[in-house]
């Protein structure tokens, strides 16, 4: 059986990235601690007390999703902004893009008696259209409960990001992210992965996803409206623009106020909406050569 890498929670962005090269995944250990994970507990336990479950194989009909976590959690707030995880995701995406988004949140929890999910590549959410250089993905899995073969650990295919698309891989080839709570799985948008099957009788398997992706990307889960305006106004600048209320690029993501009619705000970046006065960076614009030159790539 294939394995994944561990790493030591002081482990470097550059080391992270080696492996990622290599094997598309990898675990760091024992990364938040015990009262971070209660904290992320306490805030979920009244969505997944509910018993909602998948609509399909794919989703798992003994599997319970949650998402908008940016709105219902403060700790999951905390953990989407957690320093090193940011520092891996700016440094991965950063050849595709000027800059990297929250792409999708979700607590999933597979349930004793659940399948196995299909192997799959994130990437396949933009319907194939993105070339296989361009890499739009670094996702994450924080183990809340812990994470064995036996109750659905993540299955992962070390370096099948570099493979033929339509290899199939043997069992010999497929890893299980067997890992601690407070332990967490990172992965690539190009990596073969799917959820687990849980063959306990009485043993849940909790995890908090979430995925990061380049800027210029529609994201999967529409954080518009997961965290509309009148929630994120009370939220943190920084998990406000990692969310996307803040331009992308250039022109990326602008907006103008339907019911301004001084033209004070036309065009400028969503941070405008939450100030009293306009702090957007339009005003200062590129040269037009380096537009010229961007456009032309």
């Amino acid at each position: 059986m294939a394995t994944l890498k561990h790493l030591n929670p002081d482990c470097s962005t550059d080391e992270i990235l080696d492996v990622l090269d290599k094997d598309a995944g990898l675990i760091i250990d024992n990364l938040i601690d015990k009262d971070q994970i209660n904290k992320i507990n306490a805030d979920l336990d009244p969505y997944l007390k509910v018993d909602v479950y998948g609509r399909d194989d794919f989703t798992g009909f003994k599997t319970k999703r949650v998402g908008a976590l940016i709105a219902r959690s403060k700790a999951c707030r905390d953990l989407a902004l957690h320093k090193k995880i940011n520092d891996v995701s700016k440094k991965y995406l950063e050849p595709h893009g000027d800059g990297y988004q929250l792409h999708f949140t979700s607590a999933v929890c597979i349930g004793p008696g659940e399948s196995k999910q299909i192997l799959h590549r994130d990437r396949g959410i933009w319907g194939g259209y993105l070339p296989r250089k361009v890499e739009p993905l670094m996702s994450t899995i924080w183990a809340i409960t812990e994470f064995t073969k036996a109750n659905g650990a993540t299955q992962v295919v070390p370096g099948s990001h570099k493979w033929d698309k339509d290899r199939i891989p043997t069992e010999k080839e497929i890893a299980y992210a067997e890992m601690k709570p407070g332990s967490v799985l990172l992965y690539t948008g190009t990596v073969l992965h799917g959820g687990g099957q849980n063959e306990t009788t009485d043993e849940s398997r909790t995890g908090v996803f979430l995925h990061y992706a380049l800027n210029w990307l529609r994201q999967e889960e529409n954080q518009y409206l997961s965290c509309p305006p009148d929630v994120a106004k009370d939220l943190s600048p920084e998990i406000r623009s990692l969310i996307g209320y803040s331009k992308g690029g250039y022109v990326l993501g602008f907006y103008s106020d339907p019911h301004d009619k001084t033209a004070t705000y036309e065009s400028v970046s969503p941070e405008n909406m939450f100030k009293d006065h306009l702090i957007d960076d339009f005003s200062s614009l590129p040269d037009p050569t380096e537009l010229v030159s961007k456009s032309t790539k």
